[in-house]
């Protein structure tokens, strides 16, 4: 009965640490377009091209709604071991895996450099 009780001050305490997390750095230009292309490209390979699922769960803004980005990012770094989401930690730094977490969660943006479908 208690731990019921103490569940909505536990979920109310962890939104706010979220939204006071500060966002992460912004890569500079030439580096953001290599992390989208990574992730369009090497993360589309499972989660689907429009990252919309496949192999992997959809990685859209709507799917992750309630993941914080910290613990996307550590997903990111870590993978989930036992599953086919490797860890990403030998090609990013823990400030670009929680950027790419917080563009997932606000809707991954388009490659710079590709054309629209048709």
């Amino acid at each position: 009965m208690v731990r019921t009780a103490l569940l909505p001050l536990a979920c109310a305490l962890l939104a706010t640490a979220a939204a006071a997390q500060p966002a992460a750095p912004e890569p500079a230009p030439g580096r953001a377009a290599q992390l989208v292309r990574m992730v369009r490209q090497d993360c589309g390979s499972c989660h689907g091209m429009r990252l919309t699922g496949g192999l992997g769960p959809a990685l859209t803004r709507e799917a992750l709604a309630a993941k914080p980005p910290e613990y996307l990012a550590a997903v990111i770094t870590h993978g989930i071991p036992g599953t086919p989401m490797p860890p990403w930690s030998a090609l990013l730094r823990g400030d670009e895996a929680l950027w790419i977490a917080q563009q997932l969660a606000g809707g991954f943006p388009e490659e710079s450099n590709r054309s629209p479908a048709p």
